[in-house]
């Protein structure tokens, strides 16, 4: 495979990046693009990792996943080590709620998103939303106090759990603070248990936390970025139907399989503002960032299941062979990337 997306080759050594696919469909030429470019950047000597984010059981089923990874071996992409699943890991992600709430960073919300929405139209201005698109969580139970949330808890009404931002912002700076001068009262380079029984994936490999403030991610790219994650508001770490979230998941996954290179879409990149902020809070690694343009249909819109995007499955029953169906990936992936124009030199 010698195609490759045009990009920076800063610290590319015994790098550790992943392919994180939700397995709730088939694998399409968009996701066969972002594994090979993740892939591509942990050349020669580094380790390529799969981790399935399969937390909704609702929608992820293991008939997916399975034939995502017989893709994938098709194509040639094998992981360095085990595959992650999400799904058996609830009882690490419930370890660092229950740090966050120690912090007193958590508080259970149980407003319904038919609340929010009434909330955020009776105010005077518009509507605010984050930058996932999301309309930013007016506060109204942050001020509940403990009686009243247990009261409501006690009753069995549904409740999701919020980072209280202002909160995490004011702790996230004073370990920033602590940890400049020495102190001892923050995290720092906590390791995440693995939950698998793997050697090799829980520990934390090749970067260090970064707790300086303000807060900034690295792109590969374009060096420091700065980080807003107050933009999210109060986002929501632990759902009402999964005991967890995607924000909260991803980030505690990249410290505990030892991940130095996060290779992502250009979509998620303001949501490694917040990632960032539980990597301080926590005391993980700050790995580097990479990002990718995003392959998209004739109409324009990114490539997606729900919109019956090809699968590579309906490729191979075509008769494609593994060689085309890489090339096809990347050279769209790289035509997507020259029309975007050329990314900035670090």
């Amino acid at each position: 495979m010698t195609i490759r997306l045009q990009y920076c080759d800063h610290y590319k050594t015994e790098r550790v990046t992943r392919f994180a696919p939700s397995p709730t469909g088939a694998l399409h030429l968009g996701h066969v693009a972002s594994a090979l470019f993740g892939w591509s950047l942990a050349q020669p000597a580094g380790q390529w990792l799969v981790r399935m984010e399969d937390i909704d059981p609702q929608r992820c089923k293991p008939a997916f996943a399975a034939a995502i990874l017989d893709d994938l071996a098709w194509l040639g992409l094998l992981p360095c080590g085990p595959v992650l699943y999400q799904s058996a890991r609830m009882a690490v992600y419930a370890h660092v709620l229950d740090r966050l709430e120690r912090m007193g960073l958590l508080y259970p919300c149980f407003c319904t998103r038919s609340d929010i929405a009434r909330e955020s139209t009776a105010m005077l201005s518009a509507p605010h939303t984050a930058p996932d698109g999301s309309v930013l969580y007016p506060g109204r139970c942050r001020t509940l106090d403990a009686a009243e949330q247990a009261l409501r808890m006690e009753a069995g009404q549904p409740y999701v759990l919020r980072l209280n931002m202002a909160r995490a912002m004011a702790r996230a700076q004073e370990c920033a603070k602590e940890n400049a001068q020495g102190g001892a009262t923050c995290p720092v380079g906590s390791r995440v248990a693995n939950g698998t029984g793997a050697t090799g994936q829980g520990a934390v490999r090749g970067v260090v936390a970064d707790a300086a403030w303000p807060l900034t991610y690295h792109d590969l790219n374009c060096g420091p970025v700065p980080c807003q994650p107050e933009l999210f508001g109060d986002v929501v770490l632990a759902r009402r139907d999964v005991p967890a979230s995607y924000h909260l998941c991803v980030t505690c996954d990249d410290a505990a399989q030892g991940v130095t290179l996060v290779t992502r879409g250009e979509d998620l990149r303001p949501a490694t503002s917040l990632h960032r902020l539980l990597q301080t809070l926590m005391g993980w690694p700050a790995p580097h960032y990479a990002f990718h343009p995003l392959l998209c249909n004739a109409e324009g819109r990114r490539l997606a299941k729900r919109d019956g995007a090809l699968a590579i499955s309906t490729m191979r029953a075509r008769g494609m062979s593994a060689e085309q169906v890489r090339r096809k990936a990347m050279f769209t992936a790289a035509q997507r990337q020259s029309t975007c124009g050329p990314a900035p030199a670090p």
